[in-house]
């Protein structure tokens, strides 16, 4: 059987975890300058400083296996980061009790939600042998991680929100270019043509158009023009701009990035949009809050809640508390990682075997790494009627 298909269903490996016994562990041979850009090392190794309150949280041990993981979590940090990173940890035990106790031994490091100690901790884990890398969980972090040379380093499946990837690190959580670009190639798909993208001005602007873009290409369609709008004028003057840029386009693509997307929803209503020849994809942005009535008739593409549901209801039952979709996220990167052990060994990390174009299986559903870094995910489509999501369709992508 072919490594696309044995590692296509991850959570379903446990029983090979048997052939544990005969895989030897492998050390890195090379130098620190075949893992990383000595000149890389000194830009990270800056002086970090943190919050007296926040107390490191001890480096943890999670199985006896031949295979080396290192495990970037911030599990100190305080607020929603703090919870999320110890959510993240005990997903990465669930799924080392499911499949990796015996195939790989994950350290699980503390990066107190530290920018700076967080690039060290991953500098650390770079050079000191490690199979695989799993986070860090802060963009800045990760994106540096993203911008080290090194003919030897090893993958990292970064777990920072927003990340758009790099060589060799690639983007774990779903992001809204991810959810964008699968919208819009789903209104392709049914036939249409021309697109128009209104996105929050900034340094992530670039990279939802350009994910967007590539989406409708494969469909024939093109992004009529893509305009940035700031909070400030609460979206009337982007609208005021589209109408006088594009003429009765297909559908309109609005990304709210950390806002909400009530504000361009009502300047599109008062233009008629969504209408009878214009539809509005939304992303899963848009649903970090409740769902607004002017939500109504758009289209989202967004991760399935059947496919995280069994895994969420199997954390709630072991550690007696909810979980959230990092916890989806953190399972599946262990889970992975165990399977790749499983299938190939512990000799086999490499970026090939990362950007399998059959893809992997999780409790996130359908996706694969491409070779920048990004990942695609095959995700359902849904619009939003009366409140709440309706599936459209299953999928909106083959791969």
């Amino acid at each position: 059987m072919g490594f696309g298909r044995q590692v296509h269903r991850l959570r379903t490996l446990a029983a090979a975890s048997l052939l544990a016994g005969s895989l030897l562990g492998c050390q890195s041979k090379g130098s620190v300058s075949d893992a990383l850009d000595p000149a890389a090392i000194q830009a990270g190794n800056q002086p970090t400083v943190v919050a007296a309150a926040n107390a490191s949280q001890a480096t943890q041990s999670l199985g006896t296996g031949p295979t080396k993981v290192a495990m970037l979590l911030p599990l100190s940090a305080p607020g929603t980061a703090g919870e999320s990173g110890r959510k993240m940890l005990d997903a990465a035990k669930l799924a080392m009790t499911d499949l990796g106790n015996p195939l790989l031994t994950v350290t699980v490091e503390d990066t107190r939600g530290d920018v700076g100690y967080s690039q060290q901790l991953a500098i650390k884990a770079i050079t000191s042998g490690a199979k695989i890398v799993i986070g860090p969980t802060e963009l800045p972090a990760a994106q540096h991680v993203a911008q080290l040379s090194g003919s030897n380093r090893p993958p990292v499946l970064a777990l920072a929100d927003n990340f758009a990837g790099g060589p060799g690190v690639y983007a774990v959580c779903l992001t809204e270019a991810d959810s964008a670009a699968a919208g819009a190639g789903a209104i392709a798909a049914k036939g249409g043509k021309k697109f128009v993208l209104l996105v929050p001005a900034g340094s992530n602007a670039g990279i939802v158009e350009k994910r967007v873009a590539n989406s409708l290409s494969v469909y024939g369609a093109t992004l009529a023009v893509t305009i940035p709008y700031s909070a400030a004028d609460n979206g009337a003057k982007a609208v005021a701009d589209m109408g006088s840029l594009v003429e009765m386009p297909d559908a309109v693509v609005v990304a709210s990035g950390d806002g909400s997307p009530s504000p361009i929803l009502i300047a599109l209503k008062a233009k008629g949009i969504p209408g009878k020849s214009t539809s509005v994809v939304g992303t899963n942005r848009w649903l970090d809050r409740p769902i607004d009535p002017l939500f109504e008739g758009a289209y989202i593409a967004t991760l399935d809640p059947r496919e995280t549901g069994p895994i969420a209801d199997r954390f709630k039952t072991t550690f007696k508390y909810e979980p959230d979709v990092n916890v989806a996220y953190a399972y599946d990167t262990v889970a992975l990682t165990a399977g790749i052990a499983s299938a190939l060994g512990p000799a086999s990390f490499s970026r090939k075997v990362f950007e399998n174009p059959s893809g992997f299986r999780g409790s996130t559903g359908l996706f694969r790494f491409r070779a920048d870094g990004s990942s695609e995910r095959s995700m359902p489509f849904y619009r939003i009627e009366k409140g709440a999501l309706k599936l459209v369709a299953k999928s909106t992508s083959g791969f």
